[in-house]
């Protein structure tokens, strides 16, 4: 690698997991030149700066924010959080990468990313990936499991986790954001060739393991009830429509552990073993 700067979106961080600013910290930390994409020039960006890193203030949908922000990059850290505008920013993203002739972009896409997946986001995702892969910008994929982080906020200070998972025995495939963002940062670091699509999964537990994990009993409860909830929590109907789904999706699978496993990946790019649930508070 050279000297060029490694362009880091979402390096604010945020309630979503915030690997953006875990991407960025760890490449400061290895020495390598970072320019943060942040939304707002805050106390978050101040933070950044005085790390090393350079600050770029902008919006992800706007052509006029991204493509000053990819001069001179070479390799580019994607994400965006789960709400609208994500399909406008990946546009956006691709188009401003090509023309920079950037030739590597690590970004954040789901565990089941697929045209038919089961939540419209997961969908939204996909066609994010052909977006990415179409403009030629040596796109790769971190096909992520749930967070850790989506279970906390579920519990947040309610002392139960109260989600529409059906059974206690009903199966999830996790991952802490940390190890995404661990990742992320191992693809931006190698110089080597990298698959295209790395699939994520640090830890499967069943949902009543995974709550016990986290030190509380595990309450099943009406989607309906739960969304309603949802709202108050997230205020974003995207992210409320998503999970609500995800939530139900795993419901209906139940307890298929042979769907899901640890995946390599992890320990290959983050060189170190995946984090386990109740271990990962930060």
């Amino acid at each position: 690698m050279g000297t060029e700067p490694i362009l880091v979106t979402g390096a604010g961080g945020g309630s979503q997991g915030g690997t953006g600013r875990t991407v960025a910290e760890a490449l400061l930390r290895a020495g390598l030149p970072v320019r943060a994409f942040v939304h707002r020039d805050d106390g978050r960006a101040a933070g950044l700066k005085d790390l090393g890193a350079e600050i770029v203030v902008g919006d992800l949908r706007e052509i006029t924010s991204v493509l000053p922000a990819l001069e001179g990059v070479r390799r580019a850290y994607f994400t965006y959080p789960v709400t609208a505008g994500m399909l406008d920013a990946t546009a956006v993203f691709a188009a401003a990468a090509r023309a920079n002739e950037v030739e590597r972009v690590v970004a954040v896409s789901q565990l089941g990313s697929a045209h038919n997946a089961g939540t419209p986001h997961m969908r939204r995702h996909w066609v994010a990936e052909q977006v990415l892969d179409r403009a030629e910008i040596g796109a790769v994929h971190l096909r992520a499991a749930v967070f850790f982080e989506n279970l906390r906020v579920a519990i947040g200070d309610r002392g139960e986790l109260a989600l529409p998972l059906g059974s206690a025995d009903t199966v999830l495939p996790l991952i802490a954001a940390d190890d995404v963002a661990d990742v992320a940062a191992g693809v931006l670091r190698t110089a080597d060739p990298v698959d295209p699509v790395l699939w994520l999964a640090g830890e499967i537990r069943t949902t009543g393991a995974a709550a016990a994990a986290l030190g509380v009993p595990y309450v099943d409860v009406d989607p309906e009830r739960w969304a309603e909830s949802a709202r108050s929590i997230y205020r974003d109907e995207v992210t409320v429509e998503h999970l609500t789904q995800l939530w139900t999706m795993f419901a209906a699978i139940g307890s298929g552990h042979e769907l899901f496993q640890v995946t390599e990946s992890i320990e290959r790019y983050a060189g170190h073993p995946p984090r386990t649930l109740g271990a990962t508070e930060r």
